[in-house]
């Protein structure tokens, strides 16, 4: 009888044994989906999205996407013709396919506001003022499959009003930004 007991106990041990190592793998092959198909974590590299975002901050991505709305801010992996600009882009969606984008001098003489489809954006995200356009010819219209993108802290991105860069096709956004993982928090 005592050794029945111990012969189940070592069963028991056994089992428990496996259901907390199934349960452990269950659990790393879910989050090594998820992170592969639904969300994923990257590291933001320069200071074009300050206020916002910071460098080096780590931001989640939500990589099932939709179209791309403006406001979104989106990870782009665009190829660009210049060694000088980061192959991977944190950006803010600033206007849409269809949709024309152009800048207006200010009353200061120096810095200019955005306009898409003639309505002047309130940003209350912005760092300061548009003072460079860059290689920016205005007013443009968006193409089919595109987005016009900008930085945040506007007169130090390289972003869509730079011609090495300019517009985003829809097809190399990662996906949308919708969370600082450290310090965490959402992204607005």
């Amino acid at each position: 009888m005592e050794e029945n007991n111990k012969v189940k106990n070592e069963k028991s041990f056994a089992g428990l044994i496996f259901d907390v190592v199934s349960i452990i793998a269950t659990a790393v092959i879910a989050v090594g989906i998820c992170f592969t198909f639904l969300v994923r974590t990257i590291q933001v590299s320069g200071d074009s999205m300050f206020p916002t975002l910071k460098d080096k901050e780590q931001i989640v991505l939500k990589s099932v996407y939709n179209k791309p709305v403006n406001g979104d801010i989106v990870v782009t992996a665009q190829p660009n013709e210049s060694p000088f600009i980061e192959d991977v882009l944190v950006k803010r969606v600033i206007a849409t396919e269809g949709q024309t984008i152009k800048f207006e001098r200010n009353a200061d003489g120096k810095t200019y506001s955005v306009f898409v489809d003639d309505k002047k954006l309130d940003e209350p995200y912005i760092n300061e003022p548009v003072e460079k356009l860059l290689n920016y010819w205005m007013p443009v219209t968006v193409p089919e499959g595109y987005v016009y993108v900008m930085g945040d802290n506007r007169n130090f991105s390289s972003d869509s009003r730079d011609n090495r860069i300019g517009m985003i096709r829809e097809e190399y956004i990662m996906g949308k930004v919708v969370y600082k993982a450290a310090p965490f928090g959402p992204v607005k």
